[in-house]
């Protein structure tokens, strides 16, 4: 323990340091640092995603500087420092662990998650939404996985992973049938009204796919991210070994194109 609060008391007093001799660090404020700050967070993120023990110990070192650094900041302008910041994350896990610092009995996570929601409705507003914390500027995908969270965390939920997939399938339903329309649109706004409905059908499949996710086990943005990196990685798998054929990409057809990711995928 004592080794380390030695080495988060040595970068307060580097943060100190820079924040009173360095340029660069005199000049940041809370919004200037805010983007840099979602850009560490998204390098933590990859990180994790590559279960790269190095980096994401050097990633979060990064996150912890950037918290730091809007704690002096708040110190500077007479809001809060350090020790309310600390403080205030103490008491909050403390009142909302009842059943480890209280008398409140628990029997599994579920129990335990529909408690913190509940005592964070008692800590707002009486008519403060259950919604209310999710950030309104998360991206689409990961704010769904939160608004789903939140709404199991008060009980709104299905019992089963069966009757979310026949929710999946009854929304695929839905948006075919809107897509099948689409021809019969006449009119210009006859046609924009209709893509709006597929538009909604849509975002309600990729809706009930991601509360699917969640109720078989799987993190909805860690596994397309993968996908993603797993596309990535054979595109240009066909990219390169194309070009060492002698064919150039846009003027291959599908068919030649299918060879090389067919091997890609053996990889």
């Amino acid at each position: 323990m004592e080794e380390k609060l030695k080495a988060f008391e040595r970068l307060l007093n580097i943060m100190d340091e820079l924040r009173a001799k360095c340029p660069w660090d005199m000049k940041q404020t809370m919004e200037t640092l805010r983007y840099l700050t979602i850009e560490e967070t998204y390098e933590l993120s990859d990180a994790i995603i590559e279960g790269d023990l190095e980096e994401i110990r050097k990633e979060l070192g990064d996150v912890m500087l950037h918290l730091v650094f809007y704690s002096k900041i708040g110190e500077e302008k007479k809001a809060f420092g350090m020790a309310e910041v600390l403080n205030g994350i103490c008491e909050k896990l403390i009142h909302r662990h009842p059943h480890i610092y209280g008398d409140v009995i628990v029997k599994d996570e579920k129990e335990v998650m529909a408690n913190w929601e509940k005592i964070k409705l008692k800590e707002g507003k009486g008519d403060k939404s259950v919604l209310e914390g999710v950030p309104k500027s998360l991206p689409a995908l990961v704010k769904a996985i939160r608004i789903q969270d939140k709404a199991r965390g008060v009980g709104f939920d299905w019992d089963e992973p069966t009757q979310v997939f026949e929710k999946v399938k009854e929304e695929i339903e839905e948006l075919n049938v809107e897509v099948k329309a689409l021809p019969k649109a006449l009119t210009e706004a006859e046609k924009a009204e209709q893509q709006t409905k597929v538009e909604a059908e849509f975002g309600d499949v990729l809706f009930s796919l991601i509360n699917y996710a969640r109720f078989i086990g799987v993190n909805p943005e860690d596994a397309l991210e993968r996908t993603n990196k797993k596309f990535i990685k054979r595109f240009q798998y066909l990219e390169t070994e194309s070009k060492k054929d002698g064919k150039v990409m846009g003027e291959m057809n599908l068919e030649e194109m299918d060879e090389y990711w067919n091997k890609a995928k053996t990889l």
